[in-house]
C-alpha cells in the first residue's frame, strides 16, 4: 500500500509530494486536469515561501525564473501618484513574483528530482476510509492508500468526498484578469494601483503587478455589470467563460489612470470570483485538506498560495514521522490546530484590506505583514517555552543569522546552512559542555569565540555577532522543528522540557 495519495497538482500538492517525498514518504500525486493551467494566477511569493524553497533545494530556481516586487505605485482619485518601496534587505530574502505557472514548471522538476511524476487526466471519484486507511476509485479504479491529503483547490472533490463545511460568502462583484504589455513608465518590479473609491461600494480600480517579462503585466479589475451576469457564485479563474477583450481592459485603464498607457499583446484573459471560505476542519481520519481546499480568500497581499505552501511544510514532515514510527500518532492533531488559525488570520485581514482598498489614509503598513515571517504557533499546544534565553519564543519561526564560522571551513556560513534538513536541530548558546546526545537529533552548539568541532556536535563560531543580535546574547537552547519553527526554548540544555518536546513530538527519547 503507497502510503500517501496527494490530490491536486497545484503549487500546493507540489511543494506537499516534494516535501514528503525529501522526507522519505512514498507518496503519489494525481490531478485531473490534462496539462497545467497555462493562468498566472498566483505571482507573489513571500519571504517566508523562499525561506521554505530554500530548505526544500528550489530557491535559486525560482528567484531565476522571477523577478524582486521592489513595491508599488499608487494613484488614488484626487491625490498625486506616491510611489512605496519596502525595504526587506534585513531579511534572507525579498518579495519575489514569478507567474504560477512558472512556480508550478519549478516544483514539477524538483519532484521528477525525488523520482516522482504527476499522474494527468486522473479524477478522484469517491473516498472512504476506515481504521486502517483509505479506499479511493481513480478514473473508476479503486485504489488503497495510508493518508489522503486533498490540495484540490477551492472546489476540492476531497472535501466534499468528507462533508466539511466550507463557510463563507462570496463578494458580489466579477473581476478579470488579462496578461498584458503595458507601456507605462514603471521601474523595473514596481507594481502598480489605481483606485476611486466610493462611499458605500466597491471602489473603481486597476491593479498591475509586474511579470518578470520586461514591460509586460498581470492586470486585474472589476469587471463590468454585463459581463458579471451568469458568472456564477464560485471562487477562482472562470475558464469556462469568455475572458475580457483588450478594449475592454484598456477602458478601464483609460478611466483610472492619467497617463493612460496602452495595453496590447493580450496573451489570455478570464473572469473569476472571489470569496472568503475556511473549512470546518483541516483533518478527516486519514485526510486531510490544504491550501484552497482549506481556505479562500481575497488575493490582497499574495497570501493565498504563500499559506497554502506553509500547510504543506507543516503537514509533511509531522506526517513522514509518524509514518516511520519515530513520532505518536497524536501529532497529526497538531495540523489543524497550528494551521487553521493561521487561514482564519488571512482571511480577515485580507477581506479587511479588500474592504479598505486605496482607503488607507496615508497610514504607514506594517513592512512585515504580508511577508508571513511573524507566522507562529506560540499556542500550540505541540510546543513549549520554559524561558530563561532571549530571542525567538516558542512556535516562532527561527530567525537566520549569518557571518558564522566553523573549523575547517574557509567562508563564513549561515544558520540557516546548518538548520535545513529532516532532523529536528538543538540550537545552544554558551554552554558548549551541557550538550545531550539523543540518536534523530542534531545538536549546534554556537560560541562568541571560536571552538573545536566536537564528536556529534557542530560547532560555530559567532564571528559576526548576528546569532547573538537575533537569539540574545545571554546562554539559553532552542530546538528548531524540520519546518523551520522553534518546538522548544529553556534556559539550558539541560531543561526536563527539553526531554519531553523530544519524546512527545518526535518519539526520541
Amino acid at each position: 500500500m503507497t502510503d500517501v495519495l496527494v490530490v491536486g497538482a497545484g503549487p500546493v500538492g507540489l511543494t506537499m509530494a516534494c516535501e514528503l517525498a525529501r522526507h522519505g514518504v512514498r507518496c503519489r500525486i494525481i490531478d485531473k486536469a490534462e496539462q497545467p493551467s497555462p493562468y498566472c494566477r498566483a505571482i507573489g511569493v513571500t519571504p517566508r515561501t523562499l525561506e521554505i524553497w530554500e530548505g526544500m533545494g528550489i530557491a535559486r530556481e525560482a528567484i531565476d525564473a522571477g523577478l524582486w516586487i521592489t513595491g508599488m505605485r499608487s494613484v488614488i482619485a484626487g491625490h498625486p501618484p506616491f510611489d512605496m518601496q519596502r525595504d526587506l534587505s534585513d531579511l534572507p530574502y525579498a518579495s519575489l513574483g514569478i507567474p504560477q505557472y512558472e512556480t508550478e514548471r519549478v516544483l514539477t522538476r524538483h519532484l521528477v528530482r525525488h523520482g516522482l511524476a504527476i499522474e494527468r487526466g486522473m479524477a478522484l471519484e469517491a473516498l472512504h476510509q476506515d481504521v486502517e486507511g483509505v479506499t479511493v476509485t481513480l478514473n473508476g479504479q479503486s485504489r488503497r492508500f495510508a493518508h489522503v491529503i486533498g490540495c484540490d483547490g477551492a472546489h476540492s472533490a476531497v472535501r466534499r468526498a468528507l462533508g466539511i463545511a466550507f463557510e463563507g460568502e462570496a463578494m458580489p462583484m466579477t473581476f478579470m484578469l488579462g496578461d498584458v504589455h503595458m507601456a507605462a513608465d514603471l521601474p523595473y518590479g514596481l507594481a502598480l494601483r489605481a483606485v476611486r473609491p466610493r462611499e458605500d461600494a466597491p471602489p473603481d480600480l486597476f491593479v498591475a503587478v509586474p511579470l518578470p517579462e520586461p514591460n509586460r503585466y498581470r492586470v486585474s479589475m472589476i469587471a463590468p455589470e454585463s459581463m458579471a451576469t451568469g458568472a456564477g457564485t464560485g471562487h477562482g479563474i472562470q475558464a469556462d467563460m469568455a475572458g475580457p477583450d483588450l478594449a475592454t481592459l484598456q477602458a478601464v485603464a483609460d478611466d483610472l489612470l492619467p497617463d493612460r498607457p496602452v495595453l496590447s499583446d493580450l496573451r489570455w484573459s478570464s473572469l473569476f470570483r472571489i470569496s472568503m471560505r475556511l473549512a470546518a476542519r483541516y483533518r478527516d481520519g486519514h485526510v486531510f485538506i490544504a491550501g484552497d481546499a482549506a481556505h479562500i480568500h481575497p488575493p490582497t497581499g499574495g497570501q493565498g498560495m504563500n499559506t497554502g505552501i506553509q500547510d504543506a511544510c507543516n503537514l509533511a514532515w509531522k506526517l513522514a514521522a509518524v509514518l516511520s514510527g519515530r513520532a505518536p500518532a497524536a501529532l497529526l492533531d497538531s495540523y489543524e490546530a497550528e494551521r487553521r488559525p493561521v487561514g482564519a488570520d488571512v482571511v480577515a485581514r485580507t477581506l479587511a484590506a479588500s474592504i479598505n482598498f486605496g482607503r488607507e489614509g496615508g497610514a504607514k503598513p506594517d513592512r512585515l505583514e504580508d511577508t508571513q515571517i511573524l507566522v507562529n504557533y506560540r499556542d500550540s499546544v505541540w510546543v513549549r517555552d520554559d524561558g530563561g534565553a532571549e530571542g525567538p519564543h516558542a512556535g516562532d519561526r527561527a530567525p537566520d543569522a549569518g557571518g558564522l564560522r566553523r573549523q575547517g571551513v574557509g567562508f563564513s556560513l549561515r544558520l540557516f546552512d546548518i538548520l535545513h534538513g529532516t532532523e529536528p536541530v538543538l540550537l545552544v548558546q554558551g554552554q558548549p559542555n551541557e550538550l545531550p546526545r539523543v540518536a534523530g537529533l542534531r545538536v549546534v552548539a554556537i560560541t562568541g569565540t571560536a571552538m573545536d568541532d566536537r564528536h556529534g556536535v557542530t560547532m560555530l563560531h559567532d564571528a559576526a555577532g548576528a546569532f547573538a543580535a537575533a537569539y540574545g546574547s545571554a546562554a539559553g537552547a532552542w530546538l528548531v522543528r524540520p519546518d523551520g519553527h522553534v518546538a522548544w526554548r529553556g534556559p539550558t540544555a539541560a531543561h526536563p522540557g527539553l526531554a519531553d518536546v523530544l519524546g512527545r513530538v518526535f518519539g526520541l527519547r
